[in-house]
């Protein structure tokens, strides 16, 4: 039975730990904040820091349809043996776009009411023309063509059309993993095993430019992976990056200093977030001024919060 508390769950992701170190008061407003903000009698500061941190922009939005759509793909495919038309898929994730901005514009109040259910975009929210930019919509264009195509010609996708000598792991077997009383949550885009080799390929699907952050979010996932189907060896893991927009595909080969590297960053990012505790045992923030505001004008603009700091 779901218990409503005063105070979130401390956990672990590498999200949250990338927000702790752009921004203490956007880390704040996400998960201390904004906590219980969903529930009617919520007060009103945590009902509108929810609402706010529910807005998307348009690349993380396209991000997300895009991963959404792979998922399905996968899954009939499994089943059905079934492959869709490229035409198909991108007309359908081109729909789920114009269906984001027709909420965003003409439906703000059912987004007010159920910020969760409805789509929000950054660019339209904190405009004053109700309007995309131009060139943004160009490049969401390219991009959706640019990534469909090579889904369908990836390393991943061929590999999945093996089904004979491929095991696939359901999403559902892989969620968190507990280091002492704190959960590591783990967000896996697809994981396989290739029966021939022994390999267990872990993959994500990128739908922007490569990052130096790609490769410590692979090594904390073969860490989970490791651990959670007791593999014996890390020569068994291939961590595999697919950059949807080059149509190119990065692996990695692990050894135990990654391991040991993503577990210190673990550890000294717990220690870093109790810093801003008042209880420990409760997760109890302390008050909102002791996180500082850290002020960029690049970060500052892209920030759901701008109202909240600003004004």
């Amino acid at each position: 039975m779901f218990e409503i508390k005063p105070f979130p769950e401390l956990s672990w992701s590498v999200s949250r730990h990338k927000t702790l170190m752009d921004c203490p008061r956007k880390y704040a407003y996400d998960y201390y904040v904004s906590h219980n903000g969903w529930l009617r009698d919520a007060d009103s500061l945590a009902r509108h820091t929810y609402r706010l941190k529910k807005i998307t922009n348009l690349e993380i939005h396209f991000g997300s349809l895009v991963h959404d759509v792979i998922y399905h793909v996968i899954q009939d495919y499994l089943k059905t043996d079934r492959i869709p038309s490229e035409n198909a898929l991108i007309e359908r994730i081109r729909n789920q776009l114009n269906q984001g901005f027709i909420e965003s514009t003409k439906k703000e109040h059912l987004w007010h009411d159920k910020p969760n259910r409805y789509t929000m975009l950054h660019e339209i929210y904190y405009s004053q023309h109700q309007q995309l930019p131009k060139e943004k919509i160009e490049k969401i264009k390219s991009r959706l063509d640019a990534a469909i195509v090579h889904f369908f010609k990836s390393r991943t996708f061929s590999d999945i059309q093996k089904k004979e000598k491929m095991q696939f792991i359901e999403s559902e077997k892989f969620r968190f993993m507990t280091v002492g009383d704190v959960k590591i949550y783990v967000v896996m885009d697809f994981l396989y095993r290739d029966l021939k080799s022994d390999k267990w390929i872990i993959v994500d699907w990128k739908t922007g430019k490569a990052s130096s952050e790609d490769r410590n979010q692979l090594a904390l996932y073969a860490l989970y992976v490791k651990q959670r189907f007791n593999i014996e060896s890390l020569d068994q893991i291939v961590i595999r990056n697919e950059y949807l927009l080059e149509g190119t595909h990065q692996e990695y080969k692990l050894n135990e200093a990654d391991l040991t590297n993503v577990q210190n960053l673990f550890g000294m990012s717990i220690q870093e977030m109790m810093k801003y505790l008042d209880d420990i045992s409760k997760n109890q923030p302390m008050d909102l001024e002791h996180f500082p505001q850290y002020q960029e004008e690049r970060k500052c603009s892209r920030c759901n919060y701008q109202e909240l700091c600003f004004g």
